[in-house]
């Protein structure tokens, strides 16, 4: 299961299917990993309204990895988990992952839980990154359909952050292939095999 924690905004506009804890697999082979053993697990999301358009941007606690979604539809909150799936795979492959890395992230896909909870220091970094989205849109005079979702995830990952109690800064993109890296010596071929994800493209 991947936790995320999502601001009132974004919680109000998701289905309540979406934040309980998923029914149990009858198949243990296929049953990816649960939230605290999953490594790709936390996640801090927040709604935004952008050009009139609901977006969503997702900034993952431990590494500071950002993902940004826009033009969101009624259908996707409730299809929350490939969006999701399909938001992260392309980033990672727009950011130029390795197959290792992608095979690692595969196997660690699993349904979203959603909840309320806060750290102020993720959403700090959250709320940051929203800010720089929208000064991009307003001062480079750019439309909103103009941009990819994965590349802009990209160009928000491109940068240092600071982490609570810890001295040195970290670079996002850095920082989600090196975790992927170390998942990936356990990966289970199984999991990556049942977890696969066909990478389409919502923009581009």
């Amino acid at each position: 299961m991947i936790t995320i924690h999502a601001t009132k905004k974004l919680y109000a506009h998701l289905p309540v299917a979406a934040t309980m804890n998923p029914p149990p697999s009858d198949d243990s082979a296929a049953t990816p990993p649960d939230s605290a053993d999953n490594p790709l697990s936390g996640w801090h999301a927040n709604l935004l309204t952008l050009q009139r358009r609901l977006c969503v941007v997702l900034v993952h606690d431990a590494t500071r990895f950002p993902l940004f979604m826009k033009g969101l539809v009624k259908a996707d909150f409730a299809n929350f988990d490939r969006l999701f799936a399909d938001t992260l795979m392309n980033t990672l492959l727009k950011l130029g992952a390795n197959q290792t890395q992608m095979d690692s992230a595969s196997a660690l896909l699993a349904p979203c839980r959603f909840d309320t909870d806060c750290n102020r220091s993720v959403q700090g970094t959250m709320n940051q990154m929203a800010g720089d989205i929208e000064h991009m849109l307003r001062f480079d005079h750019t439309k909103l359909d103009d941009i990819c979702s994965y590349r802009t995830g990209v160009w928000l990952a491109d940068r240092p952050c600071t982490l609570k109690g810890q001295k040195d800064c970290i670079w996002p993109e850095k920082a989600m292939l090196a975790l992927l890296t170390e998942a990936g010596r356990g990966v289970d071929s199984a999991n990556v095999k049942n977890n696969i994800v066909h990478l389409g493209s919502r923009d581009g």
